[in-house]
């Protein structure tokens, strides 16, 4: 149902587990928020509230992580090629 392998090319790209994350991530984060000041209120509900944001805060991560990891390592393999094209170009300005 979810997929877990990508490749930079397929993490570039909307899918089923982006739109997942977007509907996901606005709940856990009202669901902490507010679990926390019920908790805080000394509510049991409060505690339950922020179980559930902890836990759909955690499901939200193991969705969308395995992209987030594809398209990072993507984007340092582009940097630390550009970091050493640049070190090239700088060496040669002091040889001359």
């Amino acid at each position: 149902m979810l997929k877990r392998e990508w490749s930079a090319e397929e993490a570039d790209e909307w899918t089923r587990e982006d739109w997942l994350t977007i509907l996901i991530s606005p709940l856990a984060y009202m669901a902490l928020m507010f679990g926390v000041a019920l908790a805080l209120l000394q509510m049991k509900r409060g505690v339950v509230i922020l179980i559930t944001g902890i836990l759909l805060t955690a499901i939200m991560h193991w969705i969308i992580d395995p992209k987030l990891k594809a398209a990072s390592a993507e984007y340092e393999k582009k940097q630390k090629a550009y970091l050493e094209h640049l070190d090239k170009i700088l060496r040669w300005e002091e040889v001359r």
